[in-house]
């Protein structure tokens, strides 16, 4: 069994030092959803919110977010991104948006955290843009899609 990295043997938190680890290409893959009204999502679809294009803005807040990962996320290393994609798929037939996003690097440490943190903060900006229409809306399914690199190797969900 692989034990956590970010514990010492007594429990307590640490940073975990990459200085002696090798520079690899480094990529990772996110999702996320978010569930909203039939109305609501045509609204967005339609361009017709009064605070501006949902999905750009939306956008945009996903790259920054994956930017500064490091100063969210306690223990996250700051990373130096080479890419970052963040991709809106209006899902009418579901009454949701689909959120991707991928990350890449060449550098010691993996970018899984901030392709999850960049679908998370994009969510959360469709949500603050659209509460005044709809609260109930519901950001779920919150996952790792794929990542490739570093000494753990890779992993991927994606058929």
């Amino acid at each position: 069994m692989t034990h956590l990295t970010h514990i010492k043997a007594n429990g307590e938190a640490h940073m975990v030092d990459v200085s002696t680890k090798q520079d690899t290409v480094r990529e990772a893959r996110a999702e996320a959803y978010i569930e909203m009204n039939k109305d609501t999502l045509q609204m967005i679809i339609d361009g017709h919110h009064d605070k501006g294009d949902v999905f750009a803005t939306a956008r945009i807040a996903g790259i920054q977010a994956a930017k500064r990962c490091w100063e969210l996320i306690p223990l996250c290393h700051p990373l130096l991104l080479s890419k970052i994609d963040v991709c809106l798929y209006a899902q009418p037939e579901f009454n949701r948006v689909r959120i991707e996003s991928c990350c890449r690097l060449s550098g010691k440490t993996g970018v899984e955290m901030e392709a999850l943190t960049a679908v998370s903060v994009a969510a959360l900006t469709i949500y603050d843009m659209c509460k005044a229409i709809q609260k109930d809306m519901v950001i779920s399914s919150i996952r790792l899609l794929a990542k490739s690199g570093g000494k753990s190797g890779n992993f991927s969900i994606i058929e």
